[in-house]
């Protein structure tokens, strides 16, 4: 923080205009990026929660005429105090920046700051004038002075960017207050126009996502947050309702190329339908009989329903993307001849491999011994993985695991156990699927961990597990496990399924030299470019962050496919303007999970309506119920528009 002149950020006001340097008060939290870019340097930034200047050399209130004029460009228009304020500060302090302000313009631009602040009614007019009112308060001379001088300032250079938190956590960063305010006006295929300018999957996504969204929506901390995941889900069974047909517009690039894919999984899904936007030839390898990867053969009917799945790939084909199912890349095709055939090859496969337990007997293949995600493959694909068994335990705190109890009460086992080494509270599982799987009466058993498989004939006839407590904190943060002595028991059971963790099968790069993988067995490539270390493949998924969000697998894909457009196109790889802003919001926190909103109504959050636990438990059938239409328009009333505005001076 040393190297700031001045700072009003979050409340906290550093003055070192005096060359003292003393930043009192200041939250050291507050990591300031020192560049935008490789090449240009963060002289000051504006934004919602206040200003910071780091040099000289930028003028304040041209700052401020720049910043507003950014806020006026991003007013919806639908408030008079919002539409009409912005564009009359805007104008005034473009008339003040010219040299043909008044004194009588200062106390005018703080009146209308102060009206607009007050009665505007989303993020965008709430928060618009806060800078500039703390600019008038902290550099009232500067205002002043030019005003007197009657000289028009030398424009800066700066750049704009826009918005919210909920828009910042998602991986793919969608427009999330447009296409919720598209819904409230009852325009949902704009809504779903919206979404898919990034996202070809939305009726999956919508029914699957983890929602670090809703984790960082304004609208918690005065009640809930808004249904985000949901809403999604809305718009896309709408269309599928109605019947109709997506219009994709394809904008072929200047030049046009072949593009071979490893996997119709998410991000492979994602990344072809970009590509096939820009004109490209795109042809998926798949190495299983249908689309959709690990969110196929991973995840249960019942929360996301086959024929949602294949209907949204089968429209990405209707864009001309080819898909070869039952083909495995590095057995029937070698990936080294599709990098020499196609112009860039795109690799997305899954984490479709078990981790070990590190259990005794788990290596002797004993029947009733099944890996967690094996066991969902075959439910998924109508088959119980082991008919003879009757009493099942899964050993796992994540999804997968909740996913595999939840299914075996589905295929009619009587006796369904998971046994987890820490507490519910440290569960990395979503929150509502474990709620779900109480619901259903799964028995949780925690602070256990087992030992050893017991077996009879090779048959699996029970586990031994032993209790734990919780220790001192690991590198994760979460308290270690410890071995209680003495506390050994048995499970009687005949099906045991560790999911305890995922892993990538990287078997198809044998033999190819000059890939970097990493200790975990995942592709190396660069965060924003997805470009390996030979330069015509490119990975994301779960091959290159390990098991993660299937949201986060479709953002990869998207970005991959920008890439690979620019590198057939003769390119650079670069950074864009969006993906700075992004690494520099990383930093620049833009939600508060402290923030005390005002004086807002309160409106209680929709929740889907959901089968019976007795009923649902022995189905496959969809658990939930999507939004009736007014369910949908009263849900996407809540949304608060928390649209942020931010300008970087460089």
């Amino acid at each position: 923080m040393k190297d700031i002149l001045f700072s009003s950020w979050e409340g906290q006001v550093v003055d070192n205009r005096d060359g003292s340097k003393m930043d009192s008060n200041v939250n050291q939290e507050i990591r300031w990026p020192e560049k935008l870019d490789e090449t240009e340097p963060i002289k000051a930034f504006m934004g919602w929660d206040g200003f910071v200047l780091r040099s000289e050399e930028v003028q304040v209130v041209d700052l401020c005429r720049a910043y507003m004029e950014a806020v006026r460009n991003q007013s919806c228009g639908k408030c008079i105090p919002c539409q009409t304020g912005t564009t009359v500060m805007a104008k005034t302090l473009e008339a003040i920046c010219n040299g043909q302000g008044r004194q009588s313009d200062i106390v005018y631009l703080k009146d209308i700051a102060e009206t607009v602040h007050r009665t505007a009614k989303c993020g965008i007019g709430k928060t618009g004038p806060l800078p500039i009112l703390q600019a008038l308060t902290y550099f009232p001379e500067q205002f002043a002075d030019l005003v007197d001088a009657k000289r028009a300032l030398t424009p800066g250079q700066y750049h704009a960017s826009v918005t919210a938190p909920c828009m910042e956590a998602c991986p793919i960063h969608l427009d999330i207050p447009r296409y919720v305010e598209c819904i409230k006006e009852g325009r949902f295929q704009d809504s779903l126009d919206i979404i898919r300018t990034r996202l070809p999957i939305p009726g999956i996504v919508g029914r699957v996502c983890v929602r670090p969204c809703e984790e960082n929506c304004r609208r918690a901390n005065l009640d809930e947050p808004v249904s985000i995941k949901y809403l999604k889900r809305f718009v896309a069974d709408q269309e599928l309702a109605k019947k109709k047909e997506p219009a994709y517009e394809i904008a072929p690039s200047s030049k046009t190329g072949q593009v071979a894919i490893v996997g119709a999984g998410p991000a492979g899904v994602t990344c072809a339908y970009h590509l096939a936007q820009k004109g490209h030839a795109v042809t998926i390898y798949e190495h299983l009989s249908e689309p959709g990867g690990m969110s196929a053969v991973g995840i249960p009917d019942y929360r996301l329903p086959r024929n949602i799945l294949r209907q949204e790939v089968e429209q990405i084909q209707k864009m001309g993307v080819v898909i070869q199912y039952n083909t495995t890349i590095g057995k029937d095709i070698k990936l080294e001849q599709l990098e020499n055939d196609f112009d860039a090859v795109f690799i997305g496969i899954g984490a479709q491999d078990s981790s070990p337990m590190r259990v005794q007997g788990e290596e002797k293949g004993y029947k009733g011994f099944i890996p967690g995600v094996q066991y969902l493959l075959d439910i998924n694909q109508g088959r119980d993985p082991y008919p003879e068994g009757k009493k099942v335990v899964v050993i796992g705190g994540g999804n997968v695991a909740i996913d595999c109890v939840r299914s075996a009460f589905r295929i009619h086992k009587e006796d369904v156990h998971l046994v987890y080494r820490r507490t519910r509270k440290e569960m990395p599982a979503d929150e509502v699927e474990i709620r779900d799987a109480e619901e259903e009466k799964v028995q949780f058993n925690f602070l256990t961990t087992p030992v050893r498989i017991i077996e009879e004939n090779n048959r699996v006839v029970g586990l031994e597990c032993i209790r734990l407590k919780l220790g001192t904190p690991d590198k994760s943060g979460r308290r270690r496990p410890v071995p209680i002595e003495g506390s050994e028991f048995i499970f009687d059971c005949d099906t045991v399924v560790p999911a305890i963790g995922q892993r990538v099968d990287l078997s198809l790069i044998e033999g190819m030299e000059g890939i970097e993988t990493t200790a975990w067995k995942t592709f190396i490539v660069d965060d924003v470019t997805k470009q390996t270390s030979r330069p015509k493949l490119f990975s994301a998924g779960d091959c290159e962050t390990g098991p993660d969000a299937l949201i986060t697998a479709c953002a990869g894909g998207r970005k991959a496919a920008q890439s690979i457009d620019h590198l057939i196109n003769g390119r650079p790889l670069e950074y864009t303007r969006e993906d700075c802003f992004h690494r520099f919001y990383k930093d620049v926190k833009v939600y508060d999970r402290e923030e005390v909103l005002g004086d807002i109504g309160r409106a209680k959050r929709k929740h889907l309506e959901m089968l019976q636990p007795d009923t649902r438990k022995t189905s496959f059938d969809e658990v939930e119920k999507g939004f009736s239409t007014p369910e949908a328009i009263a849900e996407a009333k809540r949304c608060l528009r928390c649209y942020r505005v931010g300008v970087v001076a460089v």
